[in-house]
């Protein structure tokens, strides 16, 4: 079985494992070794969210990125020389496929959670709906980013449509490239996908 690339993104209180094949397989811990270790504990619970085939082999550190401030803050926010490079044709459509079930597992996860979530030690955190809301308004931020600007109260699957649509074009007013724009978009969906499924009561 092939190695399972995956990158290191290390910032100053945070470091980031991040799967470069599987878009939203992604964990942040202490250290680089806590990271890795999150990663792997994920393996599984990942898998539950692909609905092609998931066999990756064993992880394989490609490199590692420096961080900066929204890494520390809790958001993978590094490029590395990989990103250069475009995908494929058929790559992308794969990529795009797993952005599609990472999207299909949040709002099943959404459909079946308590409106009301478990609340932190000291009383903190959102509700379901307002982490939905979180990430749409997110998800409609990160379009400008992908080279394409989506109005407020846009339906969300049209606002979805856009994103694809705009990640196969390869607009030139990107300010993302294109693998690390679905990346980024899969991680965030999916960390809240888990968050409501941990907090759900």
């Amino acid at each position: 079985m092939a190695p399972s690339c995956v990158y290191l993104e290390e910032g100053k209180n945070l470091v980031f494992a991040v799967s470069l094949d599987w878009p939203g397989w992604c964990r942040r811990a202490k250290t680089s070794d806590l990271a890795l270790e999150a990663l792997e504990h994920y393996r599984e619970r990942y898998a539950q969210i692909v609905t092609g085939a998931f066999r990756p082999g064993a992880l394989d550190v490609i490199g590692t990125v420096k961080g900066n401030g929204t890494t520390d803050f809790g958001a993978p926010d590094a490029r590395g020389p990989w990103d250069k490079v475009s995908p494929t044709p058929r790559e992308l459509n794969r990529q795009i496929g797993v952005l599609k079930d990472c999207w299909n597992y949040f709002d099943a996860v959404v459909a079946n959670a308590p409106s009301t979530m478990r609340k932190g030690p000291r009383g903190g955190g959102r509700d379901r709906d307002a982490i939905v809301d979180h990430v749409r308004e997110a998800e409609r931020a990160y379009c400008s980013r992908v080279g394409f600007r989506v109005a407020p109260r846009t339906p969300w699957d049209e606002q979805r449509d856009v994103v694809v649509t705009t990640l196969k074009a390869g607009g030139s007013n990107a300010k993302w490239p294109v693998a690390y724009a679905i990346r980024r978009c899969a991680w965030h969906v999916v960390d809240h996908a888990w968050e409501i499924e941990d907090k759900s009561v």
